[in-house]
């Protein structure tokens, strides 16, 4: 696959050493060799006839600007450094980007796609072809088929899903918000059974909601001809949001958490976990409603303004 970097007016540093990088007639040939075959420094000076210590020269200048990569390898003699091309496209913006205009990224996660989780029963996950396992048995939220879940269910415990962060390092994150649809878990349903529904972010503990029920007086919109009456149905569409001033849910306030607490730059991933506290006053579950499940066509969504 072809790797690709980009390059933008907001890393001066960056593009003065591509453009230093790029600027010799023996470096372009020295990425030329590459891009056949990783070579050894030896290797690459005998094929340009040029001083092996000249070589090493025109090789760090490449590795600075991050078009190469050189490691240390063991040979009969020792160690040897052997190079490797680490790009094979380059894009130049020259376009100063706009700081004072919000930008978005956004990923909506499966609610089977789950990367650890504490279950108890009653629980249970189902799909488009029907019970993932079997009900009621903790160790089948681990089965790979777990991904294919359009609804999941628990009567205590949590879930927690690690989404990409695909924020660019060098912005500065405004406002996260975690939207989905669940509801309380009873046995069967209760329309009138409370849970204390918490999300934390990075395991920042960002509020909880006091869900008021396990809804299934009604069918669920989007649930599919095979999902039982007299079970769970549908849930409310809730968005937990984290902003420079604290943390809303459906826009009322819940707690002081601000964006800049959640370090969202530190890590390539967000980590977001849905459930109840074990000393929660309701520890009533959760049912968790993905695509094709409940009254709205969504899994779970993450989005940060930047």
């Amino acid at each position: 696959m072809a790797k690709v970097k980009d390059y933008d007016m907001e890393a001066m540093d960056e593009l003065c050493d591509l453009g230093k990088a790029l600027s010799s007639p023996i470096r372009l040939k020295i990425l030329q060799l590459l891009y056949e075959e990783s070579l050894i420094i030896g290797e690459i000076a005998r094929k340009l006839e040029l001083p092996a210590s000249s070589t090493a020269f025109h090789l760090k200048i490449l590795e600075e600007a991050g078009l190469i990569r050189i490691e240390e390898q063991p040979g009969t003699r020792g160690n040897t450094r052997l190079c490797t091309r680490k790009v094979d496209h380059v894009t130049i913006n020259l376009v100063k980007k706009n700081t004072n205009v919000t930008e978005v990224f956004s990923e909506e996660m499966p609610v089977g796609a789950f990367t650890s989780c504490q279950i108890t029963p009653t629980c249970g996950m189902y799909g488009p072809n029907g019970c993932i396992g079997n009900e009621d048995i903790e160790y089948c939220f681990f089965y790979p088929e777990r991904m294919q879940a359009g609804m999941l269910w628990t009567s205590s415990g949590y879930v927690e899903y690690k989404f990409a962060n695909g924020v660019p390092r060098n912005r500065k994150a405004k406002r996260v918000s975690v939207s989905m649809e669940i509801c309380s878990e009873a046995p069967g349903y209760r329309e009138n059974w409370k849970s204390d529904i918490t999300v934390w972010i990075n395991g920042k503990e960002c509020g909880t909601w006091a869900c008021p029920g396990d809804f299934g007086a009604r069918r669920g919109r989007l649930n599919p001809p095979d999902w039982p009456n007299g079970s769970t149905q549908y849930g409310i569409q809730v968005v937990w949001e984290v902003c420079e001033n604290g943390t809303f849910l459906n826009g009322q306030k819940l707690s002081d958490i601000t964006v800049a607490d959640l370090e969202l730059m530190e890590r390539s991933y967000v980590a977001v976990r849905i459930g109840n506290k074990p000393d929660a006053h309701y520890v009533g579950g959760f049912n968790l409603f993905g695509k094709h499940f409940g009254d709205y066509d969504q899994d779970i969504i993450l989005t940060v303004e930047y």
